[in-house]
C-alpha cells in the first residue's frame, strides 16, 4: 500500500497559490474566507480582554498623578514597591494556569480569572492605607497572571504557525491602545473626586474593575473553546481547521502528559527565549508604568501629562500590527526582533542624553515603537518552534512568566531622586535591550544553522509518511521532520 504522505505548511501554502484544492476543497479563496471568519469572532474579543487586563495593572501610573501616595502617606519607595509585588505572585499564577485552562477550558477559565481580578480592581479603590494597597496589588497579580499566557496558547489552537505572530500583535496591540485609552479615561474619571466621598484615583480602579466585572459576566456566552466544539463554524469548517492544524503540527502530540511539562522545563532554547523577554519586558514595565511620570518631569501638569502619554502608545499600535503583519508574510521572527530592540535602544538614548524635552518626548516615540513590538513577536517566535501542544503550553507560560520577573526590576528603576533626567532608569533600559539583542542574534544563527543540518541529514518533511511522523510523534520539536521558525 502507498504510504499516506502529510503536507507541509509551506508545501499545502505553495499549492493553495497555484490555486490548487486542499483534501477539503478548500482553494485560497475559500481558506482566507475561513480564517477571516474565525479573525473577526476571536481576535477582537481577546483584545478587548487584554486591552481590560492592561489597564487595570497599569492603572496605578495614573493614580499616581492623582494623588494616591499623597492619601495613603507613601514615601520614598513605596510606590516602587506596591509597583514590585505585583509581579512574583503575576508570575507564580502563569504556568498553573495554563495547565489548568489545558485540563479544563478556555471558555469557562478565561472568564472565571476576569470576574477575580474585576473584583480585586475595584476593591484597590476602598483601600485606606499602603498596606491595604500591597495587599490588593499581590491579589490582582494572582488573577491576572493567567490571561495573557493563556490567551497565546489559545490562539496557537486556532491557527498555523505563521498565522499566530499577526494575531498575537492585534491582541498584543491593546496593551498600547491601553495606555492610550487609559490616560483619557483617567482624565475624565478624577473629575470625580470627591463624589461619595472618594478621592479621583480611587474611582479610576472602582470604574475600571467594574466594567472588567461586567465584561467577564457576557465572556461566559461569547467565548469559544477550541475549533472542534466552536458554535459559529459549520462541521465542514471544523473539519478543514482541524486538518490545516494537523498539517502544520506536524502530528505531534497533543495529549495532556506530564513528561512534555518536563520537557519544556529541559529545553535550553526556551530558557534563551526566557532571558530574551527579560530584556523586552522589563523596558515595557517601565515604559507603561512611569510614562506619565516620565512626561510630567518634562514640564507637563498632571493632566496634561495624562494626555501627551497617550500619541506615543498610538504610534506603536501601528508599529505592533504592522510589525505582526510583515513577520508572518516573510516567516521571520529574529530579524524583526533585532530591529524593534534597535529602535528601542534608539528611543533611550534620546532620553537619557538631550537636555531638549522635545528631543526627550520623540525618544518616547522610538522606545514605545521599538518595546511593543517585540512582546507578540517574542512569544510567537518561542511557541511556533515548541513542538507539542502541552510542553507549548508550559513554553509560553516559562517565556512570559521570566519576562514579566522583569517587572519587578522596573518597579525600582525611576526612582523619584534621579527626576527629571532619570538616566540611570534609561541607561538600565538600554542594557536590557541589548542583552536581548545579542541572545535574538544567537538563537537566529543558531536555528539557520540547526534548520541546514536537518535539511542534510533526513528527508525533506513532506517526504515521511504519516507512519513514520507517528514514531516521533512525542518528540516534539526534536523530531527529524520538525523545522524551526527563524
Amino acid at each position: 500500500m502507498e504510504d499516506k504522505k502529510v503536507v507541509l505548511e509551506s508545501e499545502g501554502s505553495e499549492e493553495l497559490e497555484r490555486g490548487g484544492l486542499s483534501s477539503n476543497g478548500y482553494d485560497t479563496a475559500a481558506t482566507k474566507k475561513l480564517v477571516r471568519k474565525i479573525d473577526l469572532v476571536l481576535i477582537p474579543w481577546l483584545a478587548f480582554l487584554y486591552l481590560l487586563s492592561f489597564l487595570d495593572r497599569t492603572n496605578i501610573g495614573n493614580a499616581r498623578l492623582a494623588g494616591i501616595e499623597e492619601d495613603l502617606g507613601m514615601s520614598g519607595l513605596d510606590y516602587n514597591v506596591a509597583l514590585a509585588i505585583f509581579f512574583p505572585f503575576y508570575v507564580a499564577a502563569e504556568i498553573p494556569s495554563n495547565i489548568m485552562m489545558k485540563r479544563s477550558r478556555p471558555a469557562l477559565w478565561i472568564p472565571t480569572i476576569m470576574l477575580a481580578w474585576g473584583v480585586v480592581c475595584s476593591l484597590m479603590g476602598l483601600v485606606h492605607n499602603y498596606a491595604g494597597l500591597l495587599g490588593s496589588r499581590a491579589a490582582l497579580g494572582i488573577a491576572e497572571g493567567g490571561l495573557f499566557p493563556g490567551v497565546t496558547f489559545y490562539i496557537t489552537m486556532w491557527y498555523k504557525r505563521h498565522e499566530c505572530g499577526l494575531r498575537m500583535a492585534i491582541f498584543f496591540s491593546a496593551a498600547t491602545a491601553a495606555g492610550a485609552f487609559g490616560g483619557l479615561l483617567a482624565r475624565g474619571i478624577v473629575e470625580m473626586d470627591g463624589v461619595g466621598g472618594k478621592a479621583g484615583w480611587a474611582w479610576i480602579f472602582i470604574i475600571e474593575g467594574l466594567v472588567t466585572f461586567t465584561v467577564a459576566v457576557v465572556a461566559f456566552w461569547v467565548m469559544n473553546d477550541y475549533p472542534d466544539t466552536a458554535k459559529f463554524l459549520t462541521q465542514e469548517e471544523k473539519n478543514e481547521v482541524s486538518r490545516r492544524l494537523e498539517e502544520d503540527r506536524s502530528s505531534l502530540a497533543d495529549e495532556y502528559n506530564m513528561k512534555f511539562f518536563w520537557d519544556a522545563v529541559k529545553d535550553w532554547k526556551i530558557w534563551v527565549h526566557m532571558f530574551i523577554t527579560v530584556g523586552v519586558y522589563t523596558p515595557l514595565y517601565s515604559f507603561s508604568l512611569f510614562l506619565p511620570t516620565i512626561v510630567s518631569s518634562l514640564g507637563y501638569e498632571n493632566e496634561q501629562a495624562q494626555l501627551m502619554t497617550v500619541p506615543p502608545y498610538v504610534v506603536a499600535c501601528v508599529f505592533c500590527i504592522g510589525g505582526g503583519f510583515l513577520a508572518d508574510r516573510q516567516r521571520q521572527r529574529g530579524l524583526y526582533m533585532i530591529f524593534f530592540n534597535i529602535v528601542a535602544i534608539i528611543g533611550f538614548v534620546m532620553l537619557i542624553s538631550s537636555s531638549n524635552n522635545g528631543v526627550k518626548y520623540a525618544g518616547t516615540f522610538f522606545a514605545a515603537s521599538g518595546i511593543y513590538p517585540n512582546v507578540p513577536q517574542g512569544v510567537a517566535w518561542n511557541g511556533n518552534n515548541i513542538g507539542g501542544s502541552l510542553k507549548r503550553s508550559v513554553g509560553i507560560a516559562m517565556h512570559v512568566g521570566c519576562g514579566n520577573l522583569g517587572g519587578v526590576l522596573s518597579s525600582f528603576i525611576y526612582r523619584t531622586q534621579d527626576r527629571p533626567h532619570y538616566s540611570i532608569g534609561h541607561g538600565t533600559l538600554i542594557g536590557c535591550l541589548a542583552m536581548s539583542t545579542i541572545l535574538c542574534s544567537f538563537m537566529t544563527v543558531y536555528l539557520r544553522r540547526e534548520n541546514k543540518r536537518r535539511d542534510r541529514e533526513f528527508k525533506p518533511p513532506g517526504e515521511y509518511s504519516e507512519e513514520e511522523r507517528l514514531l516521533e510523534r512525542e518528540r516534539g520539536d526534536l523530531a527529524s521532520f520538525f523545522r524551526y521558525t527563524v
